[in-house]
């Protein structure tokens, strides 16, 4: 049965340690605790977590009852669900959803970046950043539930942004146990074309590398060469489901990373 959870020590942490989405859950955890509506946490009876948090749904655990899950997805309704390939494979053909293709890329430094460190901005103002990524991402959560959440990881030191030459954004989406993901990469559309994401994200890796960081982010297929190219490696891939019925209401829309 699945079941909302108020006490955070029903979840097992130390197993949400093992993967990129159970990373992504226990940041969540750390940020906000259970006591929020908008960030609410749930197990299994086989202590598999699932977190619903501004309309995305991540999913932990491989031992689910196929007709709940279904159940529990469809009165829901997230913009995105992601998580392990048991779920996704037990959610895939839910009505009115695509099933999407992502690869998981670790950032490799090779000490190449051309970047000057001062065009470096890292704390940038947040206005700023979201102007950027509203150029880039057309499912870019409403402004104001993107800035609540985001001042509030930055301003407690679980999350991390960064600019370059004010034109390029990208941000720390956590950094636990050595291990970081990074998302929300996105270019001003007048300065496409000039290289700047190459030569930041160049930096980005070399950066958290002297930091003993092991780094990823998410490419979906549109973005999947691109990487490539950088000499990012190739880790993982997996597949996520997003609605198609979206009606361009900003306030439903999932989140970027």
């Amino acid at each position: 049965m699945i079941r909302h959870i108020e006490n955070a020590d029903v979840i097992d942490k130390e197993n949400l340690l093992k993967t990129c989405c159970g990373r992504k859950i226990l940041s969540y955890l750390q940020a906000y605790g259970t006591g929020f509506d908008f960030c609410r946490f749930f197990v299994n009876d086989t202590g598999s977590v699932m977190l619903l948090i501004n309309s995305t749904l991540l999913i932990t655990g491989e031992h689910f009852e196929r007709d709940e899950l279904l159940a529990f997805a469809d009165m829901n309704r997230p913009f995105r669900i992601e998580g392990s390939d048991r779920a996704i494979e037990l959610l895939t053909g839910i009505d009115g959803y695509q099933k999407l293709h992502r690869t998981i890329f670790r950032l490799i430094a090779d000490e190449s970046s051309s970047a000057d460190e001062s065009d470096i901005n890292f704390q940038p103002r947040l206005d700023d950043v979201y102007q950027i990524l509203s150029e880039g991402f057309p499912n870019l959560l409403d402004y104001q539930l993107w800035l609540a959440d985001t001042s509030h990881r930055v301003r407690h030191g679980l999350s991390s942004v960064f600019s370059y030459k004010d034109a390029t954004t990208a941000s720390i989406v956590y950094d636990i146990d050595g291990y970081v993901l990074v998302g929300q990469v996105a270019t001003k559309i007048s300065a496409r074309g000039s290289g700047y994401a190459r030569v930041f994200l160049k930096w980005l890796a070399d950066y958290l590398s002297k930091q003993n960081k092991t780094a990823f982010l998410y490419a979906l297929d549109t973005r999947e060469s691109f990487y490539r190219e950088i000499g990012f490696e190739v880790y993982n891939d997996e597949y996520v489901l997003e609605r198609k019925d979206d009606k361009n209401e900003s306030v439903e829309k999932g989140k970027l990373n």
